[in-house]
């Protein structure tokens, strides 16, 4: 497949104790990946971005310390996430260029990292 961070459809992330999130972007962090849920606009700023600790390795599905990236949709389908998906589409339909554009949200990464990550 590819890369993870290059791979430009939306994915999933599973948790070794089964707690999923769709991420919507992402980028690579110094241990870890940072990583945005649909509907981060509408948060705390200290629960903006996630992090998943750990090494990313494959060329998917992928692995974020122990956690398994995989393509949305991929591998049977999981109706709770792609119901949030497609709400989420819903949003950005409406927010049309309100949207932040990848560079500003690039920025508040950078902005979240330093305050609310330990290195």
């Amino acid at each position: 497949m590819a890369e993870l961070l290059s791979v430009t459809a939306p994915l999933a992330i599973r948790y070794p104790d089964g707690v999923k999130h769709i991420m919507i972007w992402r980028s690579s962090h110094t241990s870890g990946l940072l990583y945005l849920r649909p509907f981060w606009n509408q948060v705390a700023e200290e629960k903006t971005f996630t992090f998943a600790a750990g090494p990313i390795k494959g060329d998917g599905p992928w692995k974020v310390g122990n956690a398994v990236v995989t393509v949305l949709g991929c591998h049977g389908t999981d109706a709770e996430l792609a119901t949030e998906f497609s709400s989420w589409q819903i949003l950005l339909e409406q927010m049309g260029d309100a949207y932040p554009s990848d560079q500003a949200i690039e920025s508040l990464a950078d902005e979240f990292a330093q305050r609310y990550l330990k290195y």
